[in-house]
């Protein structure tokens, strides 16, 4: 469990964090959105120590990270891919890694195996691309597999095959019981990936909640065999519908039953009757234009 409490961080007169707290459960992925600016990194960065808090506090079953005895086989972290010594090569840069976190050496190959860089290991950092380095950033992390994952921007540099990689690799960890914050401008992956989104605004979370419940509209979508009568039908009702491009009706404030009630007292055939669902790209800047 990590629980982050008024997290808050201020810079002279301008407060980057402004008393953020939210819980993270095992079994989760959690998505952490925000336009750039808004705080992400630096509420992951003081979640691991890496920033000082101004006030409030992070803590991982009851610890700050830096009050745990080894917090890499606890959490696993990538918050700057490019943080590597580009003079050493992959295997090498794990086998420190692996040397600090209590690993044996022959872990390293096996996460070299799983990100896919067991050709490149003997190369010079230097030489990587972003998406290489990337990879090699997630092996890192999961060289004790640690419970928790904390990952900003995984995917930058990734490419398709690599983004569905690391999909499958953050559910398979939540799967298992672990615990997943990641951060990501890819909206679309970050919809099919989490379970949880926090979105955050000016330094301030402006959503927390199922993805499902986020992402549920206000109204219902609708289609018949005799749309345009069906429209016709609904706003003589005085409900306030909308065509959409595909011949869909979206009936604004309404639920299905009172749709499906004027559907049955004009006789009209359905071929679909849902809830209306927004993108999350249309959450993300409903909410973070609002704050």
């Amino acid at each position: 469990m990590i629980t982050v409490s008024g997290l808050t961080k201020r810079y002279g007169e301008r407060t980057v964090v402004d008393h953020v707290s939210f819980d993270l459960e095992p079994g989760t992925v959690t998505g952490f959105l925000g336009p750039n600016g808004a705080g992400k990194t630096t509420t992951m960065r003081m979640m691991t120590s890496l920033v000082a808090p101004t006030a409030g506090s992070a803590v991982i079953d009851g610890k700050l990270y830096a009050e745990l005895p080894n917090p890499g086989a606890v959490v696993g972290t990538l918050l700057d891919a490019s943080a590597v010594h580009p003079g050493r090569t992959g295997r090498t840069h794990l086998r420190l890694l692996a040397s600090a976190v209590g690993v044996p050496a022959s872990r390293v190959d096996e996460v070299l195996d799983m990100v896919g860089l067991s050709d490149a290991a003997g190369r010079r950092i230097g030489g990587y691309s972003l998406g290489m380095r990337q990879r090699l950033g997630i092996a890192g992390a999961l060289l004790a597999d640690p419970p928790v994952l904390v990952f900003d921007e995984p995917a930058n540099g990734l490419d398709p095959e690599g983004i569905r990689w690391m999909r499958d690799l953050l559910r398979t960890h939540a799967a298992r019981g672990g615990t997943v914050l990641l951060s990501s401008h890819l909206l679309n992956e970050v919809e099919h990936t989490v379970d949880r989104l926090l979105v955050i605004g000016e330094g301030r979370i402006v959503a927390d909640g199922p993805v499902a419940t986020l992402l549920a509209g206000d109204g219902t979508t609708v289609r018949a065999v005799d749309a345009p009568s069906l429209a016709a039908d609904l706003a003589a009702a005085g409900l306030r519908v909308e065509a959409t491009a595909d011949g869909a009706l979206v009936v604004a404030g309404a639920d299905a039953s009172q749709v499906f009630a004027v559907a049955a007292a004009g006789g009209h055939v359905l071929t679909e009757l849902r809830p209306t669902e927004r993108g999350l790209e249309d959450l993300f800047f409903q909410l973070t234009t609002a704050a």
